[in-house]
């Protein structure tokens, strides 16, 4: 009988499996052909269209290259900026998100405001904050900070969570004030991945603080629409290029720091 029994549980999860399987199938091809992702003829036009805009795009034009240097350290004080104040504002909010940190009402408040938080794009609350403070890199920069504070409160909830006690309460058991504790206890376990995740919250920062000034928060963002707009071609993919550079640098910056960090930390 258990195992008759054990038989139909099982077949009433593999249906139960294939049924899902067959919904999600389902809606996919729905969301497809409502979006127009199946219509072959709009492929059929949109290479010609690519094709064209590439030939008027070739080559780049880098001749108004040094008018670039102001929206280049907009982008990248954005995204440093942004990325500092998500930090900041994330450290004591994801202190207090984690389980066993704060009472539970207070926990609850704390992860309903971050939930909140990260709900909304970087591109709605810059909207938002052009809206309130006008044009330039300051909306970008309360931009970055605000999203990045929901995205980063997340994550150092789910650190500070699995932080190993033992240390900790072997500390406090000697009388070390708080301040040693965290010192001694708790910063050791939790920087390297804080750091981590910082760094990775600045990479891709800088590409957000891209897309933020096409609405106005300046930068290169701001330049390429401007160049797109003006039909520009050639001056849009040189403004690209320098883009793409800019992200490959903060890449290559972002691991160093990491390697020499850990390296440290674990020396």
């Amino acid at each position: 009988m258990q195992q008759q029994a054990l038989l139909r549980a099982v077949s009433r999860r593999a249906w139960l499996s294939r049924l899902l399987l067959v919904l999600g199938l389902g809606v996919v091809l729905l969301a497809t052909q409502h979006t127009g992702a199946l219509d072959a003829e709009r492929y059929r036009e949109l290479l010609p269209t690519l094709w064209t805009l590439a030939g008027d795009a070739w080559p780049p034009a880098f001749e108004r290259w040094e008018h670039w240097s102001k929206p280049l350290l907009d982008t990248l004080t954005m995204s440093v900026a942004g990325t500092v104040g998500g930090v900041l504002a994330a450290l004591p909010l994801g202190a207090l998100a984690a389980s066993g940190q704060a009472p539970a009402p207070l926990r609850q408040l704390v992860l309903l405001l971050l939930n909140t938080i990260r709900s909304i794009p970087s591109l709605v609350w810059g909207i938002l904050f052009v809206a309130a403070v006008g044009f330039g890199p300051l909306p970008g920069v309360l931009a970055l900070a605000t999203h990045s504070t929901g995205m980063l409160g997340k994550f150092f909830a789910e650190i500070f969570e699995h932080v190993d006690r033992a240390p900790v309460d072997a500390l406090r058991s000697q009388g070390v004030p708080v301040l040693g504790v965290l010192r001694f206890g708790v910063l050791p376990q939790v920087l390297p991945r804080l750091v981590d995740v910082a760094l990775y919250r600045w990479e891709h920062n800088i590409r957000a603080a891209t897309t933020l000034g096409a609405i106005g928060a300046g930068g290169l963002g701001l330049e390429i629409v401007t160049a797109f707009h003006l039909f520009e071609y050639r001056e849009a993919l040189a403004l690209i290029a320098v883009l793409l550079a800019l992200v490959s640098l903060v890449n290559l910056l972002g691991a160093q720091i990491r390697r020499r960090f850990l390296d440290h930390t674990t020396a």
